[in-house]
């Protein structure tokens, strides 16, 4: 059996509700995968993996089925307290080589921030594979740089869900995923 995604795409919601299953839940129907049994995957971009939009990845699902997603995922029941989920992806040039997905779960980073810092392990973590020679230490919009202008890496990039928890106290979920398609 070939269990090889041969298709990706990115989705994300946020879910507010008294009880923290149903935010969950309600975050999951604002991404649209609240109706897969989904099991939760590590980190690998197969090679020659195509990324689809959301839309058309949702059409090819079906109530039931057993999804494979990379998750990040988030909570809070504090009044105003910032939450971000984030995915990360970073895709090699050769796309017979398999690139990188990288999830992060913050409290009190920017969507912006959230999203970068996925975006920025992701293409971290595919470079270290490539054998890219960096300075860890320098910004992320350096590094980037450093990968794009090598000749392996081809495309990096995030989707981030952010929210303030309720001003009640309600549970505050946000989700981002990369779901897989066989």
């Amino acid at each position: 059996m070939d269990l090889i995604p041969k298709q990706i795409f990115f989705t994300k919601g946020v879910g507010i509700h008294k009880d923290r299953l149903a935010s969950f839940e309600l975050a999951l129907r604002k991404a649209g995968i609240e109706k897969c049994n989904l099991v939760y995957v590590s980190s690998i971009f197969p090679p020659n993996c195509k990324i689809i939009s959301k839309s058309k990845g949702l059409q090819l699902i079906k109530p039931g089925q057993i999804t494979f997603c990379v998750m990040a995922r988030s909570d809070t029941n504090e009044p105003n307290r910032l939450i971000s989920s984030a995915v990360g992806l970073a895709v090699p040039k050769d796309r017979e080589h398999y690139g990188y997905i990288s999830e992060h779960h913050s409290c009190g980073e920017t969507a912006r921030k959230a999203g970068d810092y996925a975006e920025d392990l992701a293409a971290t973590m595919l470079a270290t594979t490539l054998g890219i020679a960096f300075d860890p230490d320098e910004a992320w919009d350096s590094r980037k740089q450093v990968y794009k202008a090598s000749k392996y890496i081809f495309k990096s990039t995030n989707i981030c869900q952010s929210a303030e928890g309720d001003k009640f106290g309600k549970w505050t979920t946000v989700i981002a995923a990369v779901v897989m398609l066989f």
